[in-house]
């Protein structure tokens, strides 16, 4: 799902979903100030942070300049990465808005951190407080300026901000690295265990406690904390590569230092910030991390994600392009850009793209290469990468199953298709999808309807809204020659999903049976109108050529014969 950049009116929250392209450079000097703010607009509104950032310090060059367009330019330098340029135009004043200034004030904090002035960033954090939205991201950078400014004691103090479960969870990870480095390890250990407890604790927290176990000697104790998490996340590719390195007994990673521990901690906040669809404090949070650590891989990989989303293609291929072909990220990097491609319909470059990162046999990139395949319709090729996930897999996955399964069947190959569906069934018997593929695939072919259509109905009552499961339904009253029922529920998933051709025309068909012959024909008519594939537009053609319509003995034969339409992806 992409994100969308919400249309806010605080200055500091500056992108927005807006059509408008972006000014050209061109003639920069001759536009008024206002021209330029308004230009500086446009191109923020469509995500050319950098662009932006041009016109409106060109904008505030100019006596004219009102106060409000200082503050965009500010705000356009940082969402671009600009924190140097951005610092040095933070807005402080009295006139500035106060969102302006709390997030000055951050930019400022970070910039002096990254400069190794941990005193002034200190001074910044805890002179005046920074409040809201800010507050989370101040307390956990605390913490490191002061280890930076030398204060091991206020270093060591977790921050405390009532009610902020990100402060008290994530404070005591930087409480336990402070700790590691003043060497208080049993406090360290401490706060670590009760970071990692549970089978499902993060793998980013169980691998920052196994690199401790590491650094301490304690590699048995880091092999048995690896295994314990990879019985939750199997496929999780770093907790794989801590495992190998602590068996093979290579060093483990040095301690964060005061600026890679600080990055980390506003990545913190930034994830939140994503999570909530704040993606304009999410993007600002990430360049701020990116000041203190440019080497923080999965930063880079949320600048792609959060510039992508914000309409900036080249900045997000940029983003995804950072990261090295020896990082772990670097697969699921790739994946991105891949999909990248492929929404900009280049659709070559996408699977080649994908075929390169899945050279390793990396499962992401494994399963992008797939998944691109099955989107473009290349099922007979999606088969080869599926088959070598399923190979690597310690146990039957239900997805994978499902994916060759619909990959089979889109190639008319039922009999693979049916033994996959069936397989994945047995392995998540309630999953909505696989009931109605399977069923729907039974129903199109006049097999196993009363079983069919109990397997769609309880698929339905888990989607209520899914008209191509309610369409499934409907199809399988129609076989099942009870055309009055199948008309009531054919009309309910045209009414959910009027522009798919299948519905369309098996709605057409059930008018047929009752009667309502002219309700038919516009039914058909209306399919070829909706880019329907060879299959459904030759068939809606012959019926509206024949002028006898489907004839369900006809129908039910027809469909023994060529693959069923696909009841997920249609």
């Amino acid at each position: 799902m992409r994100l969308r950049s919400l249309t806010v009116t605080v200055p500091v929250l500056l992108l927005a979903a807006c059509a408008s392209p972006p000014a050209s450079p061109g003639g920069l000097e001759a536009r008024s100030p206002y021209g330029l703010f308004l230009a500086g607009q446009a191109a923020l509104n469509d995500g050319e942070s950098r662009q932006a950032a041009e016109y409106f310090e060109r904008a505030t060059r100019s006596d004219e300049t009102p106060g409000l367009i200082s503050e965009r330019a500010f705000t356009a330098a940082v969402l671009s990465g600009e924190i140097e340029k951005a610092a040095a135009m933070a807005p402080v004043g009295d006139e500035a808005s106060e969102g302006a200034k709390r997030l000055g004030r951050l930019v400022l904090a970070v910039d002096a951190l990254a400069a190794g002035r941990g005193d002034a960033a200190y001074g910044l954090l805890t002179s005046e407080e920074i409040g809201f939205p800010h507050r989370t991201a101040a307390a956990l950078l605390t913490p490191w300026a002061a280890a930076q400014a030398g204060d091991m004691d206020l270093a060591t103090r977790r921050p405390d901000v009532p009610g902020d479960k990100l402060v008290e969870y994530f404070g005591m990870l930087g409480q336990a690295h402070q700790y590691e480095r003043v060497r208080r390890y049993d406090e360290a250990e401490t706060d670590f265990k009760a970071l990692t407890e549970g089978p499902d604790a993060p793998p980013m927290l169980v691998i920052a406690y196994g690199e401790f176990l590491e650094r301490r000697g304690r590699r048995a104790d880091a092999v048995a904390l690896y295994d314990r998490a990879l019985s939750t996340y199997r496929r999780d590719v770093a907790l794989s590569l801590a495992r190998e390195r602590a068996l093979a007994r290579r060093a483990a990673p040095p301690p964060p230092t005061v600026r890679q521990g600080a990055a980390q901690a506003i990545l913190t906040p930034a994830a939140a910030m994503l999570a909530a669809r704040q993606s304009q404090f999410a993007l600002a949070y990430v360049r701020l991390a990116l000041r203190l650590d440019p080497e923080r891989m999965d930063a880079w990989m949320m600048v792609g994600d959060l510039m992508g989303a914000a309409g900036d293609v080249e900045a997000a291929r940029a983003a995804y392009g950072r990261v090295p072909k020896d990082h772990p990220d670097y697969a699921a990097a790739q994946s991105k850009l891949a999909w990248s491609l492929q929404g900009a319909g280049e659709i070559e470059a996408a699977l080649d793209t994908a075929a390169r990162a899945a050279e390793g046999g990396d499962p992401t990139a494994l399963l992008t290469l797939a998944d691109l395949l099955r989107t473009n319709e290349r099922y007979e090729a999606a088969i080869a990468p599926l088959n070598q996930l399923m190979d690597s897999s310690p146990e039957p996955d239900w997805r994978l199953l499902f994916a060759r399964g619909a990959a089979y069947e889109r190639m008319g190959d039922w009999d693979r298709a049916e033994a996959d569906l069936t397989a994945a069934l047995a392995l998540n018997p309630d999953e909505p999808d696989i009931l109605n593929y399977l069923a729907y695939g039974w129903i199109d072919r006049g097999e196993r309807l009363e079983e069919a259509l109990a397997m769609v109905q309880s698929a339905v009552d888990a989607n209520p809204r899914s008209g191509a499961m309610i369409d499934s339904l409907g199809w399988g009253y129609y076989r099942l020659g009870q055309y009055e029922k199948a008309v009531e529920i054919l009309e309910e998933a045209v009414g959910l999903e009027a522009g798919d051709p299948e519905i369309n025309n098996h709605l057409g068909d059930a008018y047929w049976q009752v009667g309502r012959r002219d309700e038919a024909v516009f039914q058909w008519r209306r399919v070829l109108t909706l880019e329907p594939d060879a299959r459904i537009r030759a068939d809606a053609e012959a019926k509206l050529a024949s002028g006898t319509g489907p004839g369900a003995a006809a129908a039910t034969a027809q469909a023994a014969t060529e693959p069923a339409s696909d009841p997920v992806v249609r």
